[in-house]
């Protein structure tokens, strides 16, 4: 699947934004603790999404029923859905001047993860939170996500690489009072930005 830049401008996927909250010092202080020690900037990255995978649980298979979606929050609160645990890696990567889109797949309802760029390509990362059936790897040779999408029930991965959270993720997650109605309301699709 070829993946296309909502912007050609490469500095928009390394903004701050209200949503990946990359200059809050919460992960200001994070993404120094796991820059400490490692190599290079893949390495780091490699570092942040385990991070961000394995120690911060996918809110569903914890049972936890807040809902956030501020990278910050996230990071504070130690739970997130699969979007929520997105933009904290972003943020994660965007304040080690990693430039990370945010995109998405559609497995009946809409499915967040990253794109990392590295050796001139973007490739896809997913967060969400290993379990039985799901082991998703860090990888620049190949994708390792959480999730195949099957054609024959309509899922399908979106090529669109977005430089901030779609608008449609942001609604269903600021309007949830908690995780069972954000499940009630989750996207099943993406509308293209600007339509009604």
């Amino acid at each position: 699947m070829q993946l296309i830049q909502e912007t050609p401008d490469l500095s928009a996927y390394l903004a701050a934004d209200e949503a990946i909250d990359h200059h809050h010092p919460l992960v200001r202080a994070t993404a120094a603790r796991l820059a400490a020690g490692v190599g290079d900037s893949y390495e780091y990255a490699r570092a942040a999404f385990e991070f961000v995978r394995d120690a911060i649980p996918h809110s569903q298979d914890a049972g936890d029923p807040r809902v956030t979606w501020r990278a910050s929050d996230v990071l504070d609160q130690g739970t997130g859905i699969c979007y929520a645990k997105a933009h904290a890696l972003a943020a994660l990567l965007r304040a080690e001047d990693i430039p990370t889109a945010l995109c998405y797949q559609n497995l009946g309802v809409v499915h967040g993860l990253v794109a990392v760029r590295f050796r001139g390509a973007w490739h896809r990362q997913d967060p969400r939170g290993n379990k039985p059936g799901v082991d998703a790897r860090f990888s620049l040779d190949g994708e390792r996500l959480a999730f195949t999408p099957d054609p024959s029930s309509n899922e399908a991965d979106h090529p669109v690489l977005y430089a901030a959270p779609h608008p449609a993720v942001l609604e269903a997650l600021r309007a949830a009072v908690d995780r069972p109605h954000l499940w009630r309301t989750l996207p099943t699709s993406l509308p293209e930005q600007g339509a009604p």
